[in-house]
């Protein structure tokens, strides 16, 4: 047996799987073929919850705080403090940084291989393996495999779990913009079909994604937020624009065998509630907590009473929201009920 736990892919999620096993006292080694940190579309924002599960790693990115969410429609505004504390605007990157830093320090392996083939048996994995330049690597053994392969994830199609999503998917577009943060929390702008989110980064940048089912470029996004192309029209973007999707993914199951899915690779409704680092962290503990005990079945029920609170306000927002009349009544409905709204926030940013 070579490790107790091999982890595929080298993201966030990943590394943080890492750690949570080295404090478990496991042998783990992560499989990335990708050098450097890599960056992503991504809303950036970490709620109250998320920021606490790193730290409780040792892992501080920095960034700027926000103390919300605020909802903005062209008629109305609503606003959600959080009660446990600020949450933090973080680049992508600074967040796979920092992630790496702490895993190298912990003395975890990162082999920069693809994963090409998994075989199991009742001890452990077979992990077939590919170079960077084509060439076939070494065949790994593990006791146990995570995947944290991503929303498009290999493992999951390899091992028969992909769950095909019917109806018409969601896309992302984020770019940064340098230009001072003009509001404490993450301003989400609602317009008749798309969202955009504003997040604060930094001192003097801020991320803007935008969600849709259309797919249009980011300026003609951009122009359906009138209000928020005028703010930005005098700020020099800071970035390329990064896409993502269709976002909604599925998968069958969590687990197979001595595999376990953690983080999008085991299935993703939509970045609608902005959980996804948060909600794959706490994926994370409860993967890892199965591995340690050996029984990588209760992973199934550790990831349902992870996921349950995050998909069910997801999956009840994207269905509210479908009709064009429910979209423009929504923001006039949580400023009308504030403690609904605060509510259904903070239940969302506290701690899983």
């Amino acid at each position: 047996m070579s490790v107790d736990l091999l982890v595929v892919g080298g993201g966030p999620v990943g590394l943080a799987t890492a750690l949570y096993a080295v404090r478990r006292g496991l042998t783990v080694e992560v499989l990335e073929p990708r050098s450097g940190p890599v960056d992503k579309a991504c809303g950036e924002g970490l709620m109250p919850g998320g920021l606490a599960a790193l730290a409780g790693l040792g892992v501080h990115p920095k960034g700027h705080s926000f103390n919300g969410i605020r909802y903005l429609s062209p008629h109305a505004s609503a606003v959600a403090d959080f009660t446990q504390g600020p949450g933090l605007g973080v680049r992508r990157t600074e967040l796979h940084s920092r992630l790496a830093t702490a895993a190298a320090e912990a003395g975890v392996p990162v082999q920069h291989l693809s994963a090409t083939g998994l075989h199991q048996d009742d001890d452990g994995v077979d992990v077939a393996t590919r170079r960077s330049g084509g060439a076939d690597g070494p065949v790994l053994r593990a006791r146990h495999v995570v995947a944290a392969d991503g929303l498009h994830s290999w493992a999951r199609r390899h091992l028969g779990l992909d769950r095909p999503s019917s109806g018409p998917g969601r896309y992302g577009l984020r770019q940064h913009f340098a230009t001072a943060p003009w509001s404490s929390r993450v301003d989400v702008l609602w317009a008749a079909d798309a969202e955009a989110y504003v997040t604060p980064v930094a001192d003097d940048l801020v991320g803007v994604a935008v969600l849709s089912r259309e797919r249009r470029s980011f300026a003609q996004h951009l122009a359906h937020f009138p209000p928020l192309a005028e703010r930005l029209a005098g700020a020099e973007p800071a970035s390329g624009v990064q896409g993502a999707g269709p976002l909604r993914q599925r998968s069958r199951h969590r687990v197979a065998g001595r595999v376990l899915l953690v983080g999008d690779a085991s299935g993703y409704v939509d970045a609608l509630t902005g959980e996804g680092i948060s909600l794959g962290l706490a994926q994370a503990r409860a993967a890892v907590a199965a591995v340690a005990a050996d029984r990588p079945s209760d992973y199934e029920r550790g990831w349902l009473a992870a996921t349950w609170r995050c998909s069910a306000l997801t999956h009840g927002l994207l269905a509210a929201t479908r009709p064009q009349v429910a979209r423009r009544a929504l923001v006039p409905l949580a400023a009308r009920a504030p403690w609904v709204f605060s509510a259904a926030v903070n239940e969302l940013g506290r701690s899983a």
